[in-house]
């Protein structure tokens, strides 16, 4: 026999001896006993329905925030995007300047390092 079919019969065995052992040592009446079955059947169905409720919410939920995080990202993305651009028209007509003004520490630099290394 194959060790799934083993697992299957042990399987089968066991819960039928289990579902014996209970039904005979049990306290209560047979009937009681299938009333609180039943109860406990329906009581677990009610869960699993509003399990099934509640997570078909979340994955509403969830698609719901993904959608204005898409958007959101997008904003921003665009929000950026036209801060760098303003950034840059800014910075631009006065590049030319910035570039002169840098070569123009650059040379007083060497210019002083030069006397230093004169005295």
């Amino acid at each position: 026999m194959s060790k799934g079919k083993s697992f299957l019969l042990g399987l089968l065995v066991g819960g039928t001896v289990s579902a014996a052992v209970t039904l005979l040592s049990t306290p209560e009446s047979g009937r009681d006993v299938r009333v609180r079955v039943r109860d406990q059947g329906l009581e677990l169905k009610l869960l699993l329905n509003r399990l099934k409720v509640e997570g078909i919410r979340l994955q509403q939920q969830i698609k719901h925030t993904s959608k204005e995080g898409a958007v959101l990202i997008k904003d921003l993305t665009d929000e950026i995007r036209k801060s760098v651009e303003e950034w840059k028209d800014t910075v631009e007509p006065h590049q030319e300047s910035i570039y002169q003004s840098l070569e123009q520490i650059e040379t007083s630099l060497r210019d002083l390092e030069n006397k230093v290394k004169n005295y």
